[in-house]
């Protein structure tokens, strides 16, 4: 599965290694990792992707300091859409943003402007930047997920192996019309570091019925798997659609590490998440 591990495109990579945080602006300090590396193990053609979708990351740690030298603090969306040639690699974009921390700006649509072009340049594609600021508590509130919970299925456990042979269909072929299920105990650890990687995750789709405690085992069997946030969910969203279901939506909501979070989404049919949603762990 992590063939790619010592491809020649990640060295360079920040994580797992020691570095300077700066606090002065610099654009060079982000790290694009080519997206091609995971979907070629994949059998993904990148020039005809199976899936719509993006990937939505939220800053919290955002500051800088006005023309006064006033410091400034704002929560960073920043949304990637999926066909972007590259994604960020996440210690990159925390030292990225740290070095805007002493940084003077004349106004905040300044710093706007540097953010959405500075990523844009590294993903190869047009990244979507909205700024809030504290006061906007209300874009933040945690809230439920939709659906069925399938986290309560009481079965036996014992191995936590990576292994796509756990998903099945549902023993009577029945069909639903739209499905929608999710689960907290999605874990995975970072393809470089190790480091777990914590996510609840929304399962929508229509066709054949799959089984419910098969999707569950599918989960918890990437408890000790090494990829990013990005790559497990198209991973998920690949495996399911082997099943032969007509129409699914794949969203996983990751924890924060360092200040951000990662929230990917792939979809048959929908370039944006139709979920508004925030978990407490967040």
């Amino acid at each position: 599965m992590s063939h790619y591990q010592d491809a020649p495109e990640l060295k360079g990579a920040l994580l797992g290694q020691q570095t300077e945080y700066k606090d002065t602006y610099d654009a060079n300090l982000l790290f694009a990792i080519p997206r091609k590396l995971n979907r070629d193990g994949l059998n993904i053609d990148e020039s005809a992707l199976p899936f719509l979708g993006e990937d939505t990351w939220t800053g919290y740690e955002l500051s800088w300091l006005n023309a006064k030298g006033k410091p400034q603090v704002a929560v960073g969306e920043f949304v990637f859409p999926c066909q972007s040639s590259h994604l960020i690699e996440s210690k990159s974009f925390k030292l990225y943003l740290n070095s805007f921390n002493q940084t003077r700006f004349d106004s905040v649509e300044q710093v706007h402007h540097h953010l959405e072009r500075d990523l844009s340049d590294a993903a190869n594609c047009q990244v979507k930047v909205t700024l809030y600021t504290p006061e906007q508590f209300d874009c933040l509130m945690p809230t439920a997920l939709p659906g069925t919970c399938i986290d309560e299925l009481d079965i036996e456990v014992n191995e936590y192996e990576f292994s796509v042979e756990h998903l099945k269909l549902g023993p009577s072929n029945a069909q639903v019309t739209d499905e929608i299920l999710y689960s907290h105990l999605l874990k995975s650890n970072c393809l470089i570091t190790s480091q777990p990687d914590w996510a609840s995750i929304i399962i929508r789709y229509s066709g054949t019925a799959i089984c419910h405690e098969s999707i569950l085992r599918y989960l918890i069997s990437f408890r000790n798997h090494n990829e990013f946030h990005e790559q497990c969910v198209e991973r998920i969203f690949h495996d399911l659609q082997g099943l032969g279901i007509s129409e699914l939506d794949v969203y996983a909501r990751y924890t924060r590490r360092g200040g951000l979070d990662i929230n990917p989404f792939r979809s048959t049919r929908l370039t944006s998440t139709p979920f508004s949603v925030k978990t407490n762990r967040q």
